[in-house]
């Protein structure tokens, strides 16, 4: 790579093509990541496969991927990223058709797999192209355009789902991807430069085992907890014990080798690593909150798949407002200044959310929607521009690499432990309120009555256990939300770890 200061980014051939064809990949990719979910259910019944083994089609991904991430810098760097990228999307887009093709349950699980080590490249590394082709001014325009990818796709992707799955069947929710994958390889065939100074260095075998056993273990601990009652499950023990020690002797070894698979320099970056902090913070609650509104919306308030998916979408067209508004103050203003008006937004969106209730029409949704939308866009643009604005050029491979691990990391962590707060609120609620039901409560009768129960027969006793559920499910489901409106309200003192960058 050439050096910033001296280069003229006003005569880089085709950069409007690379970018709509990296914007493209990261689309295609984050697409799959959520697209599965609502397939999933006629995917067990079409290969007979129970609950537990259908779990692996969206877990098998989830892993190959996050092994994949650490690795992809260290490709970049000794093969080019043109290489890379070109070959990552063939991977992907080859599994993609085999998934669509698959005959049984061990087969699709195996190209799920394959498609995860396709895919892990395609973020870390669309980054880090956006980031040589264009002047550290404007970063801040250029993530604002590659997010609108990388946010609008998980939003869209379970509505997209739905109405493949229900119009033609769930083989499509993969051929999809065949034809964005065409597109994205063509643009990045004709458009992208080879890279000049790609030559394979010593690999570091151990860290990188370490590291990818840490992760795998971290992964599959956290996805499938929630199924097997996480501690009381020896599995889960097993799992979270080898996680520990992974993080552990890769941490070591990182620190004591003289080339290790992860350079040490990447956390002598204060905003870097401050920047990841912040994008594993925000990965627990943008995620988590997609994770929570599906099923509140389909299965409590009875929404069809898709018009849950719709109600969801003008989330995305938030993030693109947010996104696009401050890629222009970006230059302008204290990125930390942005943020922390994007961190207000997203609590007060969040603040909104803990005023849901069962009898609610659409437009608290969709407005909640779009104030959170508006507010992690503005964070997620800030962040990328700060966190590699002062990172060296030659540690921008690596750098996104790592950011994009530690934000999944984050995801996983934020699903899981909010799906397990839900779950367990919802029992504990149950419990309260049913203590409160006897013939004596004016208030329960009063329900009773307007329900049309009658509570002293068999069946008006499981309407009335069917109404304290419901009312159980959406005041945990608002604990949730509270709780992730004051995470994101502490989070706001630690934009003092940022240092202004000037470009």
């Amino acid at each position: 790579m050439t050096d910033a200061a001296h280069t003229d980014y006003t005569a880089i051939p085709n950069r409007a093509l690379i970018t709509v064809s990296v914007m493209l990949a990261t689309f295609m990719q984050a697409l799959d990541s959520t697209i599965a979910n609502v397939a999933l259910p006629h995917i067990q019944s079409s290969l007979a496969a129970t609950q537990d083994e259908g779990a692996w089609v969206l877990t098998s991904y989830i892993v190959a991927a996050a092994v994949m991430f650490p690795l992809t810098g260290w490709l970049a760097n000794a093969y080019g990223r043109r290489e890379v990228f070109l070959v990552s999307i063939t991977i992907f887009v080859v599994a993609s058709a085999l998934c669509g093709a698959a005959s049984s349950l061990p087969q699709l699980v195996l190209f799920r797999v394959m498609q995860g080590l396709g895919g892990a490249a395609l973020v870390p590394l669309s980054q880090a192209i956006l980031f040589e082709i264009n002047a550290p001014k404007d970063y801040g325009r250029a993530m604002s355009i590659w997010g609108v990818g990388a946010t609008l796709a998980p939003i869209l992707g379970p509505a997209l789902g739905g109405w493949l799955t229900d119009n033609y069947s769930w083989r499509w929710v993969f051929y999809i991807n065949l034809p964005i994958g065409m597109l994205t390889f063509a643009g990045l065939f004709l458009s992208l430069p080879r890279s000049r100074k790609a030559r394979p260095g010593r690999f570091d075998f151990f860290g990188f085992a370490t590291l990818s056993l840490a992760v795998a273990s971290l992964q599959l601990m956290l996805d499938r907890g929630q199924l097997l009652d996480w501690f009381s499950s020896r599995e889960i023990l097993i799992e979270s014990v080898i996680a520990a020690l992974g993080f552990y002797i890769f941490f070591i070894h990182m620190l004591s080798s003289e080339k290790p698979f992860v350079t040490p320099a990447l956390f002598r970056d204060r905003n870097f690593v401050a920047a990841n902090i912040f994008l594993f913070l925000i990965g627990i609650v943008l995620f988590a909150t997609l994770a929570l509104l599906p099923p509140l919306l389909q299965s409590k308030m009875n929404y069809p798949v898709v018009l849950a998916g719709l109600v969801i979408a003008p989330r995305g067209f938030g993030t693109i407002a947010g996104m696009f508004l401050v890629g222009r103050l970006v230059p302008r203003f204290d990125a930390r200044i942005i943020m922390a008006a994007g961190l207000c937004l997203t609590a007060f969106s969040l603040w909104q959310m803990t005023h849901y209730s069962l009898l609610m029409d659409t437009w608290p949704v969709i407005v909640a929607g779009v104030f959170q939308g508006a507010g992690i866009g503005a964070i997620n643009v800030c962040l990328s521009a700060v966190a590699f604005i002062t990172l060296p050029a030659k540690l921008r491979n690596e750098g996104t690499a790592i950011s994009n691990l530690i934000r999944s990391i984050g995801a996983a962590i934020g699903i899981s432990v909010m799906v397990f707060l839900l779950t367990q609120n919802i029992q504990r609620v149950h419990a309260s309120l049913a203590e409160h039901v006897t013939a004596y409560n004016m208030s329960g009768n009063a329900a009773a009555a307007s329900a049309h129960m009658d509570i002293g027969t068999a069946k008006g006793l499981i309407m009335l256990n069917q109404l304290i559920t419901d009312q159980g499910t959406m005041i945990a489901y608002i604990d949730d939300f509270r709780l992730m409106m004051i995470l994101t309200l502490l989070t706001i003192p630690f934009l003092l770890l940022f240092r202004r960058a000037k470009p």
